[in-house]
């Protein structure tokens, strides 16, 4: 995949900061190699990987191959695991998985297939705005899966591959759906649906699909929760979010237990006209490198 080196936000930017703000210093600040990755990070992008192949099949006009679609998930989990070390779950196998995903493909190609097929994995740097309509000097940059048409409307179909079946208040309010949708008004002028389409590794595979939409405020809002990260990036507030969720697949364990923050906090530091005593006066015995004073 092509690498943008103009500074932009991404939907995995912007939910990794909302999530961790800790973690996204650790990975897109200090930039510290990730020494594993998680088996679901490894079983989607497989499975992308296959159903893109599928995709093209459709918007080509040919009949798909399956053994076409098989390979490339193979190949696509090789490569992965090749590239880093892979953390499974308890009592996660890698054949188990790689069934699994093989399973969820085949189901998926058994139901009726997308029609008028548009875009695959199609690339958008597009601009952000806020509430006020007021564009953010960082774009956005969106990968949407699929891109469909229907009675004249596009359709964005994210996929995901989880454990469990999602819920409609997940999909209403995530925020990788704002961000397809910002990406297609800001190239179209028109409102697209979103539909995900979840491909369930439950013991019995299952396919889910819920549809969602947004709104014109739903964008705005979008950049004003930048506006806010990047106010806090500026300001180094940066801290971690420990939850089981949160912690049990972050490559960053270690470093996040050896981290330290500032004594003075970014906040405390607006002002440095103020004595330190004025700021804060439990810190009045420290400098601001944490050094206690004599």
């Amino acid at each position: 995949m092509k690498r943008e080196s103009r500074p932009h936000w991404s939907y995995s930017a912007i939910n990794q900061f909302l999530r961790c703000p800790l973690q996204y210093y650790f990975q897109r600040i200090l930039k510290l190699p990730q020494p594993s990755i998680s088996s679901g990070l490894v079983l989607g992008s497989a499975v992308h990987g296959a159903l893109a192949v599928y995709h093209r099949y459709l918007m080509e006009g040919q009949d798909p191959v399956e053994q076409q679609v098989r390979q490339e998930f193979l190949e696509t989990w090789v490569s992965k695991t090749e590239e880093q070390t892979v953390e499974y779950k308890a009592n996660e196998s890698p054949k188990e998985l790689m069934d699994q995903g093989l399973a969820l493909l085949q189901l998926y190609m058994k139901q009726p297939p997308p029609q008028n097929v548009v875009a695959i994995e199609q690339r958008f740097l597009v601009p952000l705005h806020n509430s006020d309509g007021e564009y953010l000097e960082t774009p956005l940059l969106a990968f949407t899966d699929l891109i469909t048409e229907e009675s004249d409307t596009l359709k964005v179909t994210e996929f995901k591959t989880a454990g469990r079946a999602y819920g409609d208040f997940e999909v209403e309010t995530s925020l990788q759906a704002t961000c397809y949708v910002n990406a297609v008004v800001e190239m179209t002028g028109t409102l697209p649906t979103v539909e995900y389409t979840v491909l369930v590794k439950t013991k019995t595979p299952k396919i889910q699909r819920l549809k969602t939409a947004r709104t014109e405020e739903d964008l705005g809002r979008l950049g004003d929760v930048v506006q806010k990260i990047e106010r806090a990036i500026a300001n180094d507030v940066f801290f971690p979010i420990e939850t089981p969720l949160n912690c049990s697949t972050c490559p960053y364990r270690q470093p996040c237990r050896e981290w330290k923050p500032d004594v003075v906090s970014a906040i405390d530091a607006v002002d440095a006209t103020k004595p330190m005593d004025a700021v804060n006066p439990a810190k009045a015995a420290y400098t601001l490198n944490g050094a206690k004073s004599c």
